[in-house]
């Protein structure tokens, strides 16, 4: 993407912010909350030369609790992203009412929970390995629906990360082509948690790079138009690198009492392999 060194050195992590964003009690808070990220969203857009409109802001909702998703409805999130499967399907049955608030799973999914993500979610976004591919396809086939997916790509190199190895995402791609109610939308990735932004910045990098060659090859309808990466504490960086969902938590919601790790499952400590 076309971007001058100085835009690229002028955006750093707020990584170190994360436990500092207040807690969200009331629905103004939210709107103010809401307004603050899109705020940080235009001005990165403004940075590289991007139309703001090209970038959706996913509020994440984990560990927050009914009534204050609720505020955050009546503030207009309508669509939210939660890590784990249990955890965002009972929040859908528990808000049924709110007809047009959709669910976005974002975390590692073992395929014993594929028929959850089948029945209430509106996008899985941690795909990365075909037995769960096939296990979705069954799931959403018997429930007669389809979902939107996009591929997991870890870019750190970290063992402690789920998703493919970058090398190995065109042929999963390819395989992809043989599951119908699956609807490839693009890339997701985690960054490193760094507080030195060129690290930071280097994978969300490899994300569109990969992407961009991809594009190329991809069987048809498979889709590769999103990119998701970024959070709270690294978005904009995102942003400037050709994000098109950002995966916004503490920012709107306040902070969580426990640290991201938590909430996002360590391989090593996990002994089901995605892959």
């Amino acid at each position: 993407m076309n971007q001058t060194m100085d835009a690229m050195g002028a955006t750093g992590t707020l990584h170190a912010q994360h436990g500092r964003y207040p807690r969200a009690e009331t629905v103004e808070d939210f709107r103010r909350n809401l307004a603050a990220v899109h705020a940080r969203i235009e001005a990165a857009c403004q940075r590289v030369g991007r139309d703001p409109a090209g970038v959706r802001l996913l509020p994440v909702s984990k560990t927050v609790d009914e009534a204050h998703i609720r505020l955050s409805y009546a503030a207009g999130c309508r669509l939210l992203g939660e890590n784990k499967v249990q955890e965002a399907h009972g929040k859908w049955q528990a808000m049924g009412d709110l007809e047009d608030l959709r669910w976005s799973v974002i975390g590692h999914l073992q395929t014993n929970k594929a028929k959850l993500v089948a029945r209430f979610a509106s996008e899985f976004q941690a795909l990365d390995s075909l037995r769960l591919a096939e296990a979705l396809e069954r799931r959403l086939q018997i429930e007669g629906r389809a979902l939107d997916v996009f591929v997991q790509v870890n870019t750190s190199g970290e063992a402690s990360k789920f998703g493919l190895p970058p090398g190995e995402v065109a042929p999963f791609l390819r395989a992809l082509a043989a599951f119908p109610a699956l609807r490839v939308r693009g890339l997701m990735t985690l960054a490193l948690f760094s507080s030195e932004a060129e690290r930071v910045r280097r994978c969300f990098i490899l994300l569109r790079e990969l992407r961009d060659r991809l594009r190329q090859e991809a069987p048809a309808g498979i889709g590769l138009d999103e990119l998701s990466m970024g959070m709270s504490g690294d978005f904009e960086i995102a942003i400037e690198e050709g994000a098109s969902v950002v995966r916004v938590g503490q920012a709107i919601y306040g902070a969580r009492a426990l640290p991201d790790s938590h909430y996002w499952p360590d391989r090593a400590i996990n002994p089901e392999s995605p892959r």
